[in-house]
């Protein structure tokens, strides 16, 4: 039962991970990265275990403040979530396959496929339905307020999704029901306008 539990911990951890490399690739790499090299939390085997070299920190680190500040510029938002397209999913793919590593009966190949569709999904959503509709409606001045809302849930959810996955589930369902809601204010909107 205890190994049972700990493998859906840890499937819903990576859920989580990958998740969050949706909205931002690399807050929830430096989370990996940093609860790795200085906690026992989490232990990542190798070739994961890369991430945890003062050199992958420093990179992470250079690399988040450029996405963050990059993605408060109106206009500049739109091509970093354009040159986000390949990496997001591509981080969520390594996030998700190095916190599943615990769980042996899962596939490394199935592992990266997972973590690249769900991270691909969370920043499709954020980039062609939330973004657009936030930009829109403010005019691009309710951009650095959503990014910074983004990059707080991306860590929120990473530190989540390591300490507590369980709260995963909780989480999820909140979002989508966000999506849902702003989607549904979109097609109000729309229609009030007819």
């Amino acid at each position: 039962m205890g190994a049972t539990l700990t493998g859906i911990f840890g499937v819903l951890g990576a859920f989580g991970l990958s998740a969050s490399a949706g909205l931002n690739a690399y807050i929830p790499l430096l989370v990996v990265s940093l609860l790795a090299k200085f906690t026992n939390t989490i232990t990542l085997a190798s070739p994961y275990n890369a991430l945890e070299s003062w050199w992958t920190i420093g990179v992470l680190v250079v690399l988040s403040i450029v996405e963050i500040i990059a993605d408060k510029i109106p206009a500049v938002d739109h091509v970093n979530d354009t040159i986000q397209s390949f990496i997001r999913p591509a981080a969520g793919a390594i996030l998700f396959a190095a916190s599943a590593n615990i769980i042996t009966d899962i596939s490394p190949v199935l592992s990266l496929i997972c973590g690249l569709l769900v991270a691909g999904s969370v920043h499709a959503t954020k980039s062609l339905i939330v973004r657009p509709t936030v930009n829109v409606s403010t005019a691009g001045m309710g951009a650095p307020v959503i990014s910074t809302a983004e990059d707080a849930l991306a860590a929120v959810v990473s530190v989540l999704s390591i300490l507590v996955p369980i709260a995963m589930i909780i989480l999820v369902f909140l979002i989508i029901w966000l999506v849902a809601w702003i989607v549904r204010k979109r097609r109000v909107k729309k229609e009030a306008l007819v």
